[in-house]
């Protein structure tokens, strides 16, 4: 094994990091003295997932071997002998099959679902087999030769780990590990790799997860990277709408399309969009353009970026014809799940909401446009890009209040007052007016709003609507961290940039890897906060190979 895979492990706890592979939907978590296996299932609970209850190794005496060493390849169970140690390993024989052996005498014993337990002597090696239904089968397997396998495999995805600067090398390490990790085959797209946010509740590809997690991909391995954009960007509706989520059932693409799960979810917090009498598109904010600039500084794929450059223009497009959903020429997001920040206070009011990060993403998207156009498709007129930026900065200004300091947005022409990191992304620009891009500086270091220890709340810490735990209200998220740093970057402010991309990769370190959200007083993983999470391993390694450079 590689030494990153080494420092990998220092991380691999089997609780908030279970053990895994490429492509397999087989996670394997602590369980006291042992282990218990679930399968990875699109918008199923870890518990109704379930393979094996427990899984226990004990030598001839009955004792049970505790784990003691987990590793990309193996998980290690061992006990010390009056002469020597007793181990046995856990690894993996193919993406559905787990391989256990190790020394003579020892014996599996599996706790079934069903309340039924099975004892199997190792032997040279048993492999359980787990078949779509959940159901196990054990039978004799060659364990070397499957450890072999599985640690080649490891070893070939960690020899591509961007190497940084020393301080950063090992969290970089397993943020490259949780990208490898949350590698999934989605059945209706072939042998497509899909990197979903988790294997933990996650299973799926999120349109703007993929473009976080490409962005940190593309300095290991470009082509999957460019492969994460080139699913996002492969199912759009007619009008040029991309779907929020591709998953293994097909797509989600307006509000009919909503588990009943989100349903529920939604009907619980008193939304009024449960169950619309209409379907409300759902898509995700308009970042394509960005995502695809930093994929191809990567690695440069002229054909690919055409073909993949006319999906983006159509989805732009979308959102003046589509999203434009009172006609003032400023689109707004029809529903809180196409913002990215589903739980913000900004949606608290009726909907559609006209906000200030859409209009800068609108803005930015027009701008990068007109430069991979001016790059890959050299007769393309591109006056109207930047014509339509122009006009949609304007109507972006108009969101500025000045008495307040700070950019505001409006749900159904109703001004929402929170106080949220949605008015800072007007940074992306580039374009601000110079008083404006001061106060918005000025609200980053105001430790009464946005100037936290570990980094920017996502609604600041003064206003009525803040919460340390309570999701996109309050908690710290790498992605929106990376993106006000860019926009610091984008508007000039480029130490100010610089000290909050040293912040957002201490609070990963300091949070003991990249979860979802964390609590901005103690810079630890929020409660609700699912663990190994893409987007945030990823920006995590762009931030590292960032600050490195």
């Amino acid at each position: 094994m590689t030494d990153a895979a080494a420092l990998a492990g220092r991380h691999l706890d089997l609780v908030s990091a279970p053990f895994t592979l490429p492509r397999s939907r087989v996670l394997v978590f602590r369980e006291g003295d042992g282990v218990r296996v679930h399968t990875s299932e699109y918008e199923r609970r870890l518990s109704e997932c379930r393979v094996l209850d427990r899984l226990t190794v004990s030598d001839a005496a009955g004792r049970v071997l505790p784990v003691t060493d987990v590793l990309p390849g193996r998980v290690t169970f061992g006990i010390a002998q009056e002469t020597d140690v007793v181990e046995a390993t856990l690894t993996f024989a193919d993406p559905s099959t787990l391989s256990l052996g190790g020394t003579a005498g020892l014996t599996a014993r599996l706790e079934l679902p069903d309340g039924s337990v099975w004892r199997h002597p190792l032997g040279e090696g048993i492999r359980i087999r787990i078949a779509a239904d959940r159901s196990a089968t054990v039978e004799p397997g060659d364990h070397d030769a499957a450890l072999a396998a599985t640690d080649r495999i490891w070893a070939d995805w960690f020899a591509t780990c961007p190497t940084v600067r020393d301080d950063l090398q090992e969290m970089t390490a397993f943020c490259w590990w949780v990208l490898g990790a949350n590698i999934v085959e989605l059945p209706s797209l072939g042998d497509a790799r899909a990197i979903v946010p988790s294997k933990i509740g996650y299973v799926g590809l999120w349109q703007w997860d993929a473009y976080f997690i490409a962005v940190g991909l593309r300095h290991g391995d470009p082509e999957l990277a460019r492969e994460q954009l080139e699913i996002a960007f492969r199912f759009p509706q007619p009008d040029g709408q991309l779907p929020d989520v591709v998953h293994e059932e097909g797509v989600l693409a307006t509000s009919d399309d909503l588990p009943e799960s989100d349903r529920a979810n939604l009907r619980r917090a008193g939304s009024q969009i449960a169950d619309p009498s209409a379907p409300v598109p759902l898509t995700k904010p308009p970042l394509a353009a960005w995502a695809l600039s930093k994929v191809l500084e990567a690695e440069d794929a002229p054909d690919w970026a055409r073909d993949q450059l006319a999906r983006v223009v159509r989805s732009q497009d979308w959102w003046f014809a589509g999203s434009d959903l009172d006609h003032d020429g400023m689109p707004e997001y029809g529903h809180p799940y196409s913002s990215g920040l589903d739980d913000s206070p900004i949606f608290d009011g009726p909907l559609p909401t006209a906000a200030p990060d859409l209009g800068a993403y609108l803005v930015r998207q027009d701008l990068e446009i007109a430069g991979l156009l001016e790059r890959y498709e050299t007769d393309a007129d591109l006056t109207r890009f930047a014509a339509r930026a122009a006009a949609t900065q304007d109507l972006l200004l108009q969101m500025w209040d000045a008495e307040r300091g700070r950019f505001l947005a409006e749900g159904g022409g109703e001004v929402q007052l929170s106080d949220t990191i949605v008015g800072l992304m007007p940074l992306l620009t580039g374009t601000l007016p110079a008083g404006i891009a001061d106060a918005l500086v000025a609200a980053i270091d105001d430790p009464a709003r946005f100037a936290l220890e570990w980094g920017l709340p996502t609604v600041a810490a003064s206003d009525p609507d803040f919460s340390a735990e309570r999701m996109w209200r309050g908690p710290v998220w790498v992605n929106t961290n990376a993106l006000v740093a860019e926009g610091l970057e984008a508007s000039g402010y480029v130490d100010r940039a610089r000290e909050l991309r040293e912040q957002t990769v201490a609070l990963v370190m300091h949070g003991g890897g990249p979860h979802e959200y964390f609590n901005p007083h103690t810079g630890q993983k929020a409660r609700t906060a699912t663990t190994a999470f893409g987007w945030s391993a990823a920006l995590f390694i762009d931030l590292a190979v960032t600050l490195s450079a």
